[in-house]
């Protein structure tokens, strides 16, 4: 017994004291870990086939001897860090909707990788019960989403919809759009700088000059687009069933991509989901300029000042839905990653 205990001990000591004999054994006991660098991550946002967000998503990451879990956050994101290089699968589920299995994602080590588009396709047996209960958590989701819409990351976009068969807006929906657009800080910067351009050329001279004429300007300035957005985007969509907000298109030739853009100053789309004239957006230009009649000097009063606002309200949104189809989805952040225009 005591030989064998003794060559036991002789054997540890070799390995301990010949040259990388330890760390080869422990690098061989260690083969089957994940080793380099685990610095990489991988990250994603789970949508429904709207293009609307799913939170409470779960989401399972599988591969290069790694098994991670998360839940998607309440804009639908995602995000595993301490990855190793290697390949990885994603698996998502969610209650009320079918599965989503990904295909294979490389990762280098270190790298910081996105996952591609993940749709969770709906349930079977709950594509009836979720289309009439859940249309207006739809629509009152896709509103939410469409009011972090910024150019830049600052000027507002709220009312281009990216997704094309977005849910109708409900009368409540309408009104809280109008409300958050009239009360964006940029739409006070921008009634000042109008203001300051109006007291430079002397427009409405009755208005008089020094600080007590910048602001009767500035006050004449938000008002005429406060009470425009609201007759033309909240009272007469509610009680004419129309939809105030623009649906970008993004297919077909340039040229009907133009007349679609234009068309849209006086045609939109009805709750029902046709298109129509838009008698929202016209009476309520109309209105408003008739409105303005009642804060504006007494020598620019009058029908001019009505078809005058009208004018201009209706060929600056003419050229502003050139800009929504042509420019601004370039340069807005936080666009619904499905919404993709007409299909």
């Amino acid at each position: 017994m005591r030989d064998t205990l003794g060559g036991w001990k002789l054997v540890i000591l070799c390995l301990l004291l010949w040259p990388g004999g330890l760390p080869r054994l422990l690098s061989a006991q260690e083969a089957g870990r994940p080793v380099g660098n685990l610095s990489g991550s991988l990250s994603g946002t789970v949508l429904d086939k709207t293009g609307a967000v799913v939170p409470g998503a779960h989401v399972a990451l599988s591969g290069a001897g790694v098994e991670r879990e998360a839940i998607s956050a309440r804009d639908g994101s995602f995000l595993f860090e301490g990855l190793p290089g290697g390949k990885f699968r994603l698996t998502i589920t969610s209650i009320g909707l079918g599965a989503y299995v990904s295909p294979e994602i490389a990762l280098a080590g270190g790298e910081s990788g996105t996952a591609p588009e993940i749709v969770l396709p709906i349930a079977p047996n709950n594509v009836d019960v979720r289309v009439v209960v859940t249309e207006q958590e739809l629509a009152t989701e896709q509103v939410e989403a469409a009011e972090q819409q910024r150019l830049f990351g600052v000027l507002p976009n709220f009312y281009s919809s990216y997704v094309w068969d977005a849910a109708p807006l409900t009368a409540k929906l309408k009104f809280k759009l109008a409300l958050r657009s009239a009360s964006d800080p940029v739409t006070f910067v921008a009634s000042g700088f109008l203001a300051g351009a109006q007291q430079a050329a002397n427009t409405f001279p009755g208005y008089g000059q020094e600080a007590g004429g910048y602001f009767k300007r500035f006050g004449a300035a938000y008002g005429d687009d406060v009470i425009s957005r609201m007759l033309g985007s909240a009272v007469l969509p509610s009680l004419l069933r129309q939809d105030p907000r623009y649906f970008y298109k993004g297919s077909g030739t340039k040229r009907a991509r133009v007349l679609y853009a234009l068309a849209a100053a006086v045609v939109c789309k009805g709750d029902n989901g046709h298109w129509q004239p838009n008698y929202s957006y016209v009476g309520g230009s109309l209105a408003a300029g008739g409105i303005a009649n009642l804060y504006h000097p007494a020598r620019n009063r009058g029908v001019s000042l009505t078809f005058r606002n009208f004018g201009i309200d209706t060929g600056g949104h003419a050229l502003d839905n050139l800009m929504r189809e042509f420019v601004f989805k370039r340069l807005t952040t936080k666009t619904p990653a499905g919404g993709q225009g007409k299909p």
